[in-house]
């Protein structure tokens, strides 16, 4: 799992490197769906919501849960983000979802509604 996660994330290194981090989940989303993963982005509140329509491994890693967990470390690497995994098509949901969080810096407020 964990080599698997590390040729995940050198693989889309370059394609991420040298972009804004607003770009950075747009950019990764095209790289999974050039690799069969069919993903999307969305904006969901406070962040965007990464979407994977397809897994090339959903059947190996119904067993063996440590791939999902190992690529969603990879994504967080890669997006420089702590990202978290909300469903999985390996674990029987329709995608396989990762919720983004927008990345605010120090001079941004965000009031409640």
């Amino acid at each position: 799992a964990q080599a698997r996660g590390a040729d995940l994330e050198q693989r889309y290194a370059g394609v991420l490197a040298g972009l804004a981090a607003e770009d950075r989940p747009a950019a990764l989303a095209e790289a999974l769906t050039a690799d069969g993963y069919a993903a999307t982005t969305s904006q969901q509140g406070l962040g965007l919501q990464l979407c994977q329509h397809h897994c090339p491994v959903q059947h190996v890693a119904a067993e063996f849960p440590q791939l999902c967990d190992a690529e969603t470390a990879a994504l967080g690497r890669l997006l420089d983000v702590h990202v978290q995994r909300l469903a999985t098509i390996s674990h029987g949901d329709g995608v396989c979802t990762t919720f983004i969080p927008a990345v605010l810096d120090h001079e941004t407020k965000v009031s409640s509604p």
